[in-house]
C-alpha cells in the first residue's frame, strides 16, 4: 500500500508538469518566430529603405568627339568600329592634294618675299653710301620699303605654317587612348572642319554614376569604399565614393504666367523618394572592353567594418 501511494502523486506530479510545458513551450516557440519575424521585417526595411545600396547605377566615361580640323574629302579610313587605339594613331585622311598645292604655293610667296626684301635692302644700302648725292627723302623712301619688305616676309613665312598646319592636320589622329564606336565614316565622304566624324571611349575615364534614393545619403560620405558588380556579372569591381551631386532638377515646380512659380500638386501619403547621382571612382581601370559606358550596375556602398 505505501508504494502504490507514493507512486499516485508522483505520476500526478509528472502529468502536471507536462501538462504545464506543453503551453510553455508553444508560447516560447511563438513569441520566437514573432521576434525572429519582427527581426527580419527590420532587416528587411534597413536593407530596402535604409542601406546604401542601388541597381539603378551606370558605367560612364569620357567619349572624344573627333572632328578634323580642316575639310575635303576622306582619303582613307585606317580604323574599323569598336577598334582600340592608342594616342596618336591615324584615325583616317583626308585628300592632301589641295593642302600639298597650298603648301608650294605659300613656298613660293616666302621666296618672292625674300628676293623683294634683298632687293630692297641692297637700294637702301645704296643710298646710303651715297647720302651726298641722294636726297634725304629717297633714303627714308627706300628704308620704308626695307621694312615693309620684311613684313611682307614674315607674313609669307605665317602663310606657310599655316599651309604645313593644314596639311598637317588632314591627317587625324586619336588624341586618346580608348575605342572607336559607331563609325560610320567611308571613304570618299566628305569631312567639314568641326563636324565630329567619329567618336572614342576614353580607356582611362571609366567611372561609376549611382543614382541613390535620398533617404539612402545619410550612410554615404566620399572616401567610402564601394562594390560594383555589373549586371550580368559575378565579378564585383572596387571603388570609392568621389562624390554626391550638390543639386538636381525640381520637377515639381515650373516657371508658369506673368513668370509665376507653378506648383504641381502632390498627395501628402505618397512620396516617392528623389534620385540624386553618386559619383564613383573605380580603384582600377578596365584592362580591354569588360565595362560598356551606359552599362547597368548594382552599387553598395561598404561601411566601415565590413557591413554594408
Amino acid at each position: 500500500m505505501t508504494t502504490t501511494s507514493t507512486t499516485t502523486p508522483t505520476k500526478t506530479m509528472r502529468t502536471r508538469a507536462r501538462a504545464f510545458a506543453v503551453p510553455l513551450a508553444r508560447v516560447l516557440l511563438t513569441l520566437g518566430m514573432v521576434a525572429l519575424a519582427a527581426w527580419a521585417a527590420l532587416r528587411l526595411w534597413d536593407h530596402y529603405e535604409l542601406a546604401p545600396w542601388t541597381r539603378d547605377g551606370r558605367v560612364r566615361a569620357n567619349v572624344v568627339q573627333v572632328a578634323p580640323d580642316v575639310s575635303g574629302l576622306v582619303h582613307a579610313v585606317q580604323v574599323q568600329d569598336n577598334q582600340a587605339v592608342k594616342a596618336g594613331q591615324v584615325l583616317f585622311e583626308i585628300d592632301p592634294a589641295r593642302f600639298t598645292l597650298a603648301v608650294q604655293q605659300a613656298r613660293a610667296g616666302v621666296q618672292s618675299a625674300r628676293a623683294t626684301l634683298a632687293q630692297a635692302r641692297r637700294e637702301d644700302a645704296r643710298n646710303d653710301s651715297l647720302s651726298d648725292l641722294v636726297p634725304r627723302e629717297a633714303r627714308e623712301q627706300t628704308r620704308a620699303r626695307v621694312e615693309a619688305a620684311a613684313a611682307a616676309l614674315a607674313r609669307a613665312e605665317v602663310d606657310l605654317r599655316t599651309a604645313e598646319l593644314n596639311l598637317q592636320r588632314a591627317t587625324v589622329r586619336a588624341p586618346v587612348d580608348g575605342w572607336v564606336t559607331n563609325l560610320d565614316l567611308r571613304t570618299g565622304a566628305y569631312a567639314a572642319a568641326g563636324r565630329g566624324a567619329m567618336a572614342i571611349v576614353d580607356r582611362g575615364s571609366f567611372y561609376v554614376e549611382g543614382y541613390f534614393e535620398e533617404t539612402k545619403l545619410a550612410r554615404i560620405h566620399p572616401g567610402d569604399a564601394v562594390r560594383v558588380t555589373p549586371m550580368g556579372s559575378r565579378e564585383a569591381l572596387a571603388g570609392t565614393v568621389q562624390s554626391i551631386a550638390a543639386g538636381i532638377a525640381d520637377r515639381d515646380r515650373s516657371t508658369g504666367a506673368n513668370l509665376l512659380p507653378s506648383v504641381s500638386p502632390t498627395f501628402n501619403w505618397v512620396r516617392l523618394a528623389q534620385r540624386v547621382p553618386v559619383r564613383v571612382q573605380l580603384n582600377a581601370q578596365p584592362d580591354g572592353s569588360g565595362l560598356v559606358a551606359g552599362q547597368t550596375v548594382l552599387v553598395e556602398v561598404v561601411a566601415p567594418g565590413g557591413r554594408t
